[in-house]
């Protein structure tokens, strides 16, 4: 079993920058793609963006749902387990629930079949 530990929620005014960040634990030695969803009240969960491990290679690929791309950067500090998000420029529409997801495919990150998530940690963005 996989524990996600979510962080970083919080209120803050239009424009401002929020980070979440995502701790993993436990049984941690499969861990690939990890990735963040959000659900706005009445709305469907969403993906907001993923990021690869992508073991052997240099670096990590990094995706983005339209939405965010330009305001809101993935990362992923590997020797931590743990995957963060930094949202800027925020919007009124960026007011979510923020959810963390990890999987033990990089595939989750193109065909999203997550086995763990967390909690799930408020962002409220006021006008």
């Amino acid at each position: 079993q996989v524990q996600l530990m979510e962080s970083g929620g919080g209120l803050v005014q239009i424009g401002g920058s929020l980070r979440l960040s995502c701790t993993a634990s436990g049984d941690i030695s499969n861990l690939n793609a990890m990735g963040w969803y959000r659900q706005a009240p009445g709305q469907e969960r969403e993906g907001v963006s993923c990021i690869s491990h992508s073991v052997g290679t240099t670096q990590s690929t990094m995706y983005y749902a339209d939405s965010v791309k330009g305001r809101f950067a993935i990362s992923r500090d590997n020797a931590k387990n743990t995957v963060s998000l930094q949202m800027n420029s925020l919007k009124p529409e960026d007011t979510a629930v923020y959810y963390c997801a990890v999987g033990d495919s990089d595939d989750d990150c193109v065909d999203p079949q997550f086995e763990y998530w967390g909690q799930g940690t408020l962002v409220t963005v006021s006008e």
